[in-house]
């Protein structure tokens, strides 16, 4: 903790990083909403999933690079890099004049938006003691949900009112007053390293690793798992990722240090968000196609009826976080939040034709409910479980793997619906092709299960300088 801040700049430096997290978060729902008027305004149909997968693809490719990078040289100035990036090319964005200029613009969005998924949550650590940590975390849990919530609206106003252009200026006045709190409330923590202790060798071999993955795994929504451009790319992917390893196990400042898979309290919460993460998506993805292809729901009150489960999990993190350091054996929350997680998915896969819209909402609530007490327990516990300098590194890491099971779980169970769904298209016919699916997501999901039976309890009430190094913290300017 920063012993060194008042209780007046602890809270504006807070409400200036929760407003970056708002930033990232807010751009990943907003957009979607407001594509259809940009594909008739720009054309290019053909590029339209790129919109999204181009800032997918750099922002979870940065992730672990600006988390490594934090520990080493401090957090403060990332965010301040990532929320003035992130405002230039929100920008760039508006103005785009065609879809191949969005596209790029998307791309180097996703560079800061990566930036800020990495620091914004890490900091906690920097500005609170693992007691304060556990409930902070439940509330930048419950603003990351509200992203959810709040987006399509705010989308769908936008485009609507201004036009789709304000859907990528709204980000400019918010990450003004973001970067503004952050730069004269939020102390810096220096350190000691140098800019020659960088792993540029494993950094470049990490990106030539997971930039092909990524969008490989993105184009199986049309292409083969066996077509000749994913194999390709898989292959790729696999050579550069496998020559990262061996890089990594011999650089002394390594951007992923694989010894952290040696510790419970990193692997566990690491392995649970890679397997809820595709139970995550699994929902958010398929659950408007099970509203308006098999209920006949119209797509404006699809909408609606996604936000209790995104409320759920607002609800649930909020709690989550302020209850934790009180209950007993906490360890075994996660086992039952991920319990009723899969319970969830298993109702929402026995939805037909005669079910009626509160029984899906109901299941999708259960669903939300289970996430929800997962984002900040996770979290919680590779923070007060790992030393002070490999909090950014360990955090950024658990953002990267549930992304990364979100990626891998939307091109499975795409596949599973391009594959399975009999021709020609009916009601029953989809209904029974998304039962499959969400068993599927189910079945995978319950790995994650499996994995926190192991989880290890981390005290969290103890203090925080046991576990930091040496800082030298200068005052906020």
């Amino acid at each position: 903790m920063l012993r060194s801040s008042s209780p007046a700049q602890v809270v504006l430096a807070t409400v200036g990083v929760a407003l970056a997290l708002l930033l990232a978060a807010l751009d990943q729902t907003i957009v979607g909403v407001a594509m259809p008027r940009i594909v008739a305004q720009l054309h290019g149909l053909n590029l339209y999933a790129w919109v999204t997968t181009a800032y997918l693809i750099t922002s979870t490719a940065l992730v672990p690079v600006a988390g490594k990078l934090g520990d080493m040289f401090g957090r403060k100035p990332f965010l301040l890099v990532g929320m003035i990036g992130f405002i230039a090319a929100s920008a760039l964005c508006g103005t785009s004049q065609n879809m191949f200029e969005l596209v790029l613009f998307r791309g180097l969005q996703g560079v800061f938006g990566g930036v800020l998924f990495a620091s914004t949550f890490a900091v906690l650590a920097d500005v609170f003691p693992p007691a304060q940590r556990a409930r902070m975390s439940g509330l930048f849990g419950a603003v990351f949900g509200l992203s959810s919530v709040v987006g399509p609206t705010l989308g769908g106003f936008l485009t609507d009112g201004p036009g789709w252009r304000w859907v990528f200026y709204v980000n400019i006045p918010l990450g003004i007053a973001a970067a503004l709190l952050v730069a004269t409330q939020l102390p810096f923590v220096r350190s000691s390293a140098r800019l020659r202790d960088i792993d540029w060798v494993g950094t470049g071999l990490l990106f030539a690793g997971l930039t092909p993955l990524l969008i490989a795994l993105s184009m199986t929504r049309d292409h083969a798992w066996l077509s000749t451009p994913v194999m390709g790319l898989l292959v790729v992917a696999a050579v550069a990722l496998v020559a990262f390893y061996f890089i990594e196990r011999r650089v002394e400042h390594p951007v992923v240090p694989f010894d952290l898979f040696k510790r419970n309290v990193f692997a566990v919460p690491a392995v649970i968000a890679f397997f809820s993460g595709i139970g995550m998506f699994g929902p958010v993805i398929f659950v408007p196609l099970l509203y308006q292809g098999v209920l006949g729901i119209s797509a404006t009150n699809t909408g609606q009826l996604l936000t209790p489960m995104m409320l759920a999990v607002v609800v649930t993190a909020t709690a989550t976080g302020a209850l934790i350091g009180r209950i007993p054996a906490y360890r075994f929350l996660a086992t039952l939040a991920l319990v009723v997680m899969i319970v969830g998915l298993v109702l929402l896969a026995r939805v037909g034709p005669t079910s009626s819209p509160l029984e899906v909402t109901l299941d999708i609530i259960i669903i939300g409910a289970g996430l929800g007490v997962t984002f900040p327990l996770t979290l919680i516990v590779i923070q007060a479980g790992l030393p002070h300098q490999l909090i950014g590194v360990g955090t950024s890491q658990l953002t990267f793997w549930r992304s990364l099971g979100g990626t891998l779980g939307t091109a499975v169970l795409g596949s599973i619906l391009t594959n399975r769904l009999p021709l020609p298209f009916s009601r029953l016919g989809l209904a029974g092709t998304l039962h499959d699916l969400f068993l599927v997501a189910a079945a995978v999901a319950a790995v994650s299960v499996v994995a926190s039976v192991f989880l290890r309890e981390v005290p969290l009430a103890r203090e925080a300088e046991a576990k930091t190094v040496p800082v030298e913290v200068e005052a906020a300017a």
